[in-house]
């Protein structure tokens, strides 16, 4: 019984980027961070497509998607009834249930793990909305370190341009309206993300995340993704003459810890940028 408690135990460090498993894994972890209309799940996207044309087990997973968690997570937002601390608590639920049912597991067979959003979404949204930024990164101590953390930086304006063409309507906590910054919904959310932009250039700076410059053309920014990834799948586990869940078996993982990206809709903005781009 011991060595099972042993096995299946919860490692942690003191606060996250002192877990005692940090760059222990066969696998790979690649993050991706912005605000809203950074184009980062597009990249992460061509990302995800590129390492598969080259035969490598990949698996996905992204922001306040675990089932345990998302479906009280909707009821709480739709009534508006989380405060700063429960939206904290609740995200952090989402994350250590994906974090022990999906990444870990993945890096442990030495797959390679692309993430949506990581620790450092937790850290700018949460601290933009008065929560102590010391206890936070206290809370996520069980999460590991990134192999690679690219943050994709955008002008809120820029931001504000494609939101605008690509969704008929910002959310009420989408737009920070929970904190009260202003009861016109666009003018919250432009407060609310110019808060967050801070935020993230302070952790840029805290955590070295590696900044792509979100203006470029679509091809642009995955050249320059696919120049920070590429020493880091050297020796990636390849699925072979296997399906990915038969490649993830023989590692001893069912197939269910590899997700695909959900289709992404390519809104205007996205079109015209493909169109400018450099073949």
């Amino acid at each position: 019984m011991a060595a099972l408690q042993s096995n299946y135990a919860y490692r942690m460090g003191e606060r996250y980027g002192q877990h005692p498993d940090d760059d222990q894994f066969p696998g790979k972890l690649i993050i991706v961070e912005g605000i809203d209309g950074s184009g980062k799940s597009t990249q992460l996207d061509l990302l995800q497509k590129w390492l598969k044309s080259r035969n490598l087990v990949t698996a996905f997973t992204e922001w306040n998607s675990s089932p345990i968690v998302k479906r009280t997570t909707k009821q709480a937002k739709t009534r508006e009834l989380l405060t700063p601390m429960s939206f904290s608590l609740i995200h952090a639920a989402d994350f250590a249930s994906r974090v022990h049912a999906q990444i870990l597991p993945a890096l442990r067979a030495g797959a390679t793990v692309l993430a949506d959003r990581y620790v450092y979404t937790a850290f700018a949204r949460d601290a933009t909305r008065g929560v102590n930024r010391d206890w936070v990164r206290r809370i996520y101590s069980f999460a590991v370190m990134p192999s690679l953390a690219l943050y994709f930086r955008v002008p809120l304006e820029v931001s504000i341009e494609r939101l605008s063409a690509g969704r008929e309507e910002l959310k009420y906590y989408e737009a920070g309206q929970d904190m009260g910054f202003s009861s016109d919904r666009m003018e919250s959310f432009r407060l609310f993300q110019s808060k967050l932009l801070e935020e993230y250039e302070g952790l840029t700076e805290e955590f070295g995340l590696m900044t792509i410059d979100a203006t470029q053309p679509i091809a642009v920014q995955q050249q320059q993704v696919r120049r920070y990834v590429e020493p880091l799948i050297e020796d990636a586990m390849e699925v072979g003459g296997q399906s990915v869940p038969e490649a993830l078996a023989h590692a001893g993982l069912a197939g269910r810890y590899v997700t695909e990206p959900p289709p992404r809709r390519l809104t205007e903005q996205d079109i015209l940028r493909l169109e400018r781009s450099p073949e």
